[in-house]
């Protein structure tokens, strides 16, 4: 009986053994994918509090205005709003982009995107969430250059966006001090804009290439403008006191499909900037936006526009 016992208890011994092997093995490939799944995933420390999101996205949605800013960090779409989808300056790169709003859930589903981004006054936003992870930003709370390096930090790609900022900052300011220098440091310039029968008058923060005339560039606004559109960002007006609001330069930001008939009139045409050749039109719907794609479209317009280079 011993001689049989032997050989059954070294039978358990090496059966426990080979258990506690496996177990541990285990173990070990379970933390190697949990360390895998960490290194998958970063946490984006968001206005609304952490959020885990991709640490190399590959399927983006932007549901409003930050299309620019992730194509210009090489990161890829596969929907995006409107206003970004007709943006001229944006076609080639969004022409196999699906246009999404954020009410057409099951089109954003079918997309499988694995990260969502858009402004916070965006509808759905905890339907979204259960879709992919999404991250929304106040327009305005932090300025524009600052929240490219946001949307940078979103993406993983926080020093690229750092780069550029600091390299378009020194080209901005290089270009801004040399039309200065042609223009005289008092010339006043305006950024009118038309759009379903209303003109308006922009501030400083507001796309159309306010932020580089007065931010990087540090040209003056007239005063009428500061009064009026400074705090807001915009304001609106009427053709009969848009001279009020004319500085020296105007930047027309024109919608061709809006009724310009008000070009017409003895009140615009007697406008001095008008009647001095000092209005640079551009087409609004390339310079609604302030990504970096639109800012550097919008710093070459100003160059060539101010100083014919």
């Amino acid at each position: 009986m011993k001689k049989r016992l032997i050989p059954f208890a070294l039978l358990l011994v090496l059966l426990i053994s080979a258990c506690s092997s496996g177990s541990s093995e285990e173990g070990s490939n379970n933390s190697k994918g949990n360390e895998e799944n960490k290194s998958n995933t970063i946490t984006y420390q968001s206005e609304n509090g952490p959020v885990e999101v991709p640490a190399d996205p590959k399927r983006v949605i932007v549901l409003s205005t930050f299309a620019g800013n992730v194509m210009s960090l090489d990161v890829n779409l596969v929907g995006v709003d409107s206003w970004s989808k007709m943006n001229p300056n944006f076609e080639e790169e969004l022409k196999d982009v699906e246009e999404v709003t954020d009410e057409n859930l099951e089109k954003i589903i079918e997309l499988d995107p694995d990260l969502i981004i858009g402004l916070s006054n965006i509808k759905n936003v905890d339907k979204l969430k259960e879709i992919a992870p999404t991250v929304t930003f106040t327009y305005g709370k932090v300025d524009y250059l600052t929240q490219h390096i946001e949307i940078g930090k979103l993406l993983n790609k926080e020093e690229e966006a750092k780069s550029w900022v600091e390299d378009f900052k020194k080209r901005a300011k290089a270009a801004g001090e040399d039309i200065k220098a042609k223009i005289g440091e008092d010339a006043t310039v305006s950024v009118i804009e038309n759009f379903e029968k209303q003109l308006y008058v922009f501030g400083d923060n507001w796309g159309r290439g306010t932020e580089i005339l007065y931010q990087e560039m540090k040209l003056k606004m007239p005063e009428k403008v500061k009064e009026a559109a400074l705090e807001q960002g915009y304001y609106a007006l009427s053709p009969e006191v848009l001279s009020e609001y004319a500085g020296d330069y105007i930047i027309f930001s024109k919608n061709p499909g809006t009724d310009n008939s008000f070009q017409e009139t003895e009140t615009y045409k007697n406008i001095p900037a008008v009647k001095n050749d000092r209005v640079f039109e551009v087409n609004a719907k390339e310079f609604y936006f302030n990504d970096p794609i639109t800012l550097e479209y919008q710093l070459d317009f100003f160059k060539e526009a101010f100083l014919g280079k």
